[in-house]
């Protein structure tokens, strides 16, 4: 855990661009974005959410012009939501 005084500097830093995201989240998930933080040469956890949101977006942005891209997304909403107990916190 960092320190009181470099976690204010790097408040401070990053003010205008950055904020600080803390959630609970199950172990298993933990260890996901671990691995995919190897998988895709990625710098660390906080790296592979940002990653993740990226493909998020990017599978959003080919659906809306693409059948497949379209199915795909909406078969991993449908099985997110029927699944969710297993996969939230």
């Amino acid at each position: 855990m960092a320190t009181s005084t470099s976690q204010k500097k790097w408040r401070r830093k990053h003010r205008l661009v950055k904020s600080q995201l803390n959630v609970m989240a199950r172990k298993k998930t933990h260890e996901e974005l671990e691995e995919f933080a190897a998988a895709f040469q990625l710098r660390g956890k906080g790296e592979a959410v940002t990653f993740a949101a990226f493909v998020t977006q990017a599978l959003i942005q080919r659906a809306d012009f693409d059948v497949g891209a379209a199915k795909i997304l909406g078969d991993f909403t449908d099985a997110y939501h029927r699944d969710r107990e297993i996969h939230s916190a």
